[in-house]
């Protein structure tokens, strides 16, 4: 998506929106509770670390929503983070980070030493149990009292496996037909990147750090909830769910 002109980073960011969107059709009901809950609890001015960022999707509703709204950016991802700094460029409520969130020095990349709310989408099913659960302890330092931490992700309830086998025969019979009707996949989208003159090569080094996909965990809600509040948070909830996925809200 590279014209004469330079890069359209806006083609990219809702080229991705619809990749994602084919895999979660409620993909913008999470974030709008989300954003709710961040209301609710700390305000319409936070200051955001929005965790595992990819091309900033987090950032760019919560600074729609709250224009006085501070937010920092943190992922590993060069294709994804590229996006995100050409879509952010020149905006200065916007800080991006390349960290890896299973370095345990990560926090250190930071500009800040605690924030009002730690968001993250659809990202840490990549980690296993243990160092997803090592991780929370490092948020749980990061979120100041009083503030919150939201995952929106799958968070799979393995003692429910008939109703599990029904919802993702649903969901795959309805994600064909989006198929048929044009939508991309994963891998197509990531084709259509590396192709590019400007992501072709930030494509191929994140190939190089993460393979085709992680093969990370999935554990339930209550799992989450259990875990978070060990490492550190008082209270913790679902606030939103759809029939695979989770929007979990911890509060500090």
């Amino acid at each position: 998506m590279t014209t004469g002109t330079g890069t359209d980073w806006q083609a990219w960011q809702e080229s991705w929106d619809r990749q994602q969107e084919w895999y979660m059709p409620d993909r913008e009901d999470r974030f709008r509770i989300m954003l709710d809950m961040v209301e609710a609890l700390v305000g319409t001015a936070p200051r955001v670390l929005d965790l595992a960022c990819g091309t900033g999707t987090v950032t760019a509703r919560l600074l729609a929503r709250f224009p006085d709204a501070t937010s920092t950016g943190v992922d590993l991802d060069p294709a994804l983070l590229a996006i995100a700094e050409g879509t952010f460029a020149g905006d200065d409520r916007v800080t991006l980070v390349t960290a890896d969130l299973k370095d345990p020095d990560w926090p250190a990349r930071l500009p800040h030493d605690s924030y009002d709310a730690v968001l993250t989408a659809t990202a840490l099913h990549w980690l296993h149990s243990e160092p997803l659960a090592a991780l929370y302890g490092r948020i749980a330092e990061l979120v100041r009292d009083g503030g919150v931490f939201m995952n929106a992700d799958h968070m799979i309830d393995d003692s429910t496996p008939r109703i599990n086998a029904a919802e993702r025969a649903q969901r795959h019979t309805r994600m064909d037909q989006a198929r048929v009707d044009g939508a991309l996949d994963w891998a197509e989208w990531w084709q259509l990147a590396a192709q590019d003159p400007v992501l072709a090569a930030p494509t191929a080094r994140r190939f190089e750090i993460y393979g085709e996909h992680a093969d990370g965990d999935m554990p339930s809600a209550a799992w989450h909830a259990r875990v978070l509040k060990e490492r550190g948070f008082t209270e913790a909830r679902p606030v939103w769910a759809s029939p695979s996925d989770t929007l979990l809200l911890a509060l500090k």
